[in-house]
């Protein structure tokens, strides 16, 4: 899952510093932590997932998101983050992004959550047109994020839909 983050993120000019500068076994880590731990049990990752090309019969993660009740200050308790949403570039394509989406939104509606909320880069065009596409819209939220030597800034906004 690392990786897949790592190669995503080393698309978009604005992460990939960050990106770079990955340690991917310690990223491997955490997120084998953040599945095995979640600090609540209504945080999730799911995965997406397409046959292995060596052997059909095997199945390889393809992409995943990690969700989660959403810790925004005006968040109300059945508002889920959409915390990460991630589909390998070779992968990208083939419907993996469209039937993760639906599995986070069933996945939210069987736990509870009456709507999902996702915090996007301002400058995410293809992301942002994709899912007004889907049904989200924004909400009027923004933020800015930076890294702690201010070196990378990323603009958000944040856009919700109902599950």
């Amino acid at each position: 899952m690392a990786a897949i983050q790592r190669r995503a993120w080393l698309r978009d000019p604005v992460m990939a510093p960050v990106a770079a500068a990955v340690d991917l076994e310690a990223a491997g880590s955490a997120w084998e932590r953040a599945i095995l731990a979640p600090p609540m049990a209504h945080y999730r990752v799911l995965v997406a997932v397409q046959p292995a090309a060596d052997d059909p019969r095997r199945q390889v993660v393809c992409g995943f998101s990690a969700f989660g009740p959403s810790d925004d200050p005006d968040a109300d308790d059945d508002d889920i983050l959409v915390a990460e949403f991630v589909i390998d570039p070779p992968a990208e394509g083939f419907g993996h992004d469209g039937r993760l989406l639906n599995a986070v939104a069933d996945t939210a509606r069987a736990d509870g959550y009456h709507r999902l909320t996702w915090w996007l880069a301002s400058t995410d065009d293809a992301m942002r047109a994709w899912l007004t596409e889907t049904g989200w819209a924004p909400d009027g939220a923004h933020r800015e994020l930076a890294t702690d030597d201010e070196s990378v800034r990323i603009k958000q906004v944040r856009l919700h839909t109902g599950v």
